[in-house]
Protein backbone atom coordinates (compact mmCIF):
# COMPACT_ATOMS: atom_id res chain seq x y z
CA UNK A 1 0.00 0.00 0.00
CA UNK A 2 1.59 3.64 -0.78
CA UNK A 3 2.06 5.26 2.52
CA UNK A 4 0.04 8.40 2.03
CA UNK A 5 -2.69 5.82 1.27
CA UNK A 6 -1.97 4.08 4.88
CA UNK A 7 -1.83 7.44 6.26
CA UNK A 8 -5.50 8.41 4.70
CA UNK A 9 -6.87 5.55 5.86
CA UNK A 10 -5.31 5.24 9.94
CA UNK A 11 -5.36 8.66 10.30
CA UNK A 12 -8.06 10.23 7.93
CA UNK A 13 -8.71 13.24 10.27
CA UNK A 14 -5.06 13.95 10.56
CA UNK A 15 -4.86 13.79 6.76
CA UNK A 16 -7.79 16.03 5.76
CA UNK A 17 -5.95 18.23 8.11
CA UNK A 18 -2.90 18.05 6.66
CA UNK A 19 -4.97 18.18 3.24
CA UNK A 20 -5.83 21.76 4.39
CA UNK A 21 -2.62 22.85 5.17
CA UNK A 22 -1.24 21.98 1.67
CA UNK A 23 -3.92 23.60 -0.04
CA UNK A 24 -4.08 27.05 2.09
CA UNK A 25 0.38 26.87 1.50
CA UNK A 26 -0.85 26.56 -2.07
CA UNK A 27 -3.04 29.71 -1.94
CA UNK A 28 -0.20 31.68 -0.74
CA UNK A 29 0.49 34.61 -3.14
CA UNK A 30 4.44 35.05 -2.10
CA UNK A 31 5.64 33.02 -4.31
CA UNK A 32 3.97 31.61 -8.08
CA UNK A 33 3.17 27.85 -8.13
CA UNK A 34 6.64 26.43 -10.38
CA UNK A 35 8.50 28.74 -7.55
CA UNK A 36 6.93 26.74 -4.77
CA UNK A 37 7.57 23.24 -6.86
CA UNK A 38 11.28 24.28 -7.36
CA UNK A 39 11.12 25.13 -3.26
CA UNK A 40 9.53 21.80 -2.43
CA UNK A 41 11.73 19.97 -4.89
CA UNK A 42 15.26 21.63 -2.55
CA UNK A 43 14.04 20.97 0.51
CA UNK A 44 13.34 17.15 -0.26
CA UNK A 45 16.56 16.96 -2.53
CA UNK A 46 18.31 18.41 0.70
CA UNK A 47 16.98 15.10 2.67
CA UNK A 48 17.45 12.70 0.19
CA UNK A 49 13.83 12.12 -0.97
CA UNK A 50 13.85 11.10 -4.50
CA UNK A 51 10.12 9.70 -4.18
CA UNK A 52 9.50 13.13 -3.19
CA UNK A 53 11.73 15.23 -6.06
CA UNK A 54 10.39 12.44 -8.29
CA UNK A 55 6.60 14.30 -7.91
CA UNK A 56 7.75 17.89 -7.65
CA UNK A 57 9.46 17.84 -10.52
CA UNK A 58 6.86 16.27 -12.77
CA UNK A 59 4.57 19.12 -10.70
CA UNK A 60 7.39 21.96 -11.46
CA UNK A 61 8.03 20.88 -15.36
CA UNK A 62 4.11 21.06 -15.88
CA UNK A 63 4.25 24.78 -14.40
CA UNK A 64 6.73 25.67 -17.10
CA UNK A 65 10.12 25.09 -15.09
CA UNK A 66 13.19 24.01 -17.13
CA UNK A 67 15.63 21.17 -16.88
CA UNK A 68 18.13 23.96 -16.00
CA UNK A 69 15.52 25.14 -13.31
CA UNK A 70 15.40 22.21 -11.57
CA UNK A 71 18.78 21.23 -12.01
CA UNK A 72 19.99 24.24 -10.51
CA UNK A 73 17.81 23.76 -7.46
CA UNK A 74 19.02 20.15 -6.49
CA UNK A 75 22.79 21.97 -6.84
CA UNK A 76 22.42 24.75 -4.27
CA UNK A 77 21.57 22.10 -1.48
CA UNK A 78 25.03 21.71 -2.19
CA UNK A 79 25.78 24.88 0.39
CA UNK A 80 23.62 23.76 3.41
CA UNK A 81 23.80 19.88 3.09
CA UNK A 82 26.89 18.81 1.45
CA UNK A 83 26.67 16.33 -1.49
CA UNK A 84 23.59 14.04 0.19
CA UNK A 85 20.79 15.83 -2.34
CA UNK A 86 22.96 15.61 -4.97
CA UNK A 87 24.03 11.94 -5.13
CA UNK A 88 20.60 10.49 -3.90
CA UNK A 89 18.21 13.19 -6.11
CA UNK A 90 19.62 15.24 -9.15
CA UNK A 91 19.87 11.84 -11.39
CA UNK A 92 16.29 10.71 -10.38
CA UNK A 93 15.45 14.61 -10.92
CA UNK A 94 16.52 14.66 -14.47
CA UNK A 95 14.83 11.38 -15.80
CA UNK A 96 11.65 12.26 -14.27
CA UNK A 97 11.60 15.35 -16.18
CA UNK A 98 13.11 13.95 -19.14
CA UNK A 99 10.23 11.43 -19.08
CA UNK A 100 7.38 13.93 -18.20
CA UNK A 101 4.98 14.98 -20.67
Amino acid sequence: MNPLDTFQHEAPEVASAFDGLIESLKSTKGLDAKTKQLVYIGIKASMGDFTAVHFHVIMAKKLGATRDEVKDTILITLSVCGLKGVVTCLQPALDAWDQAG
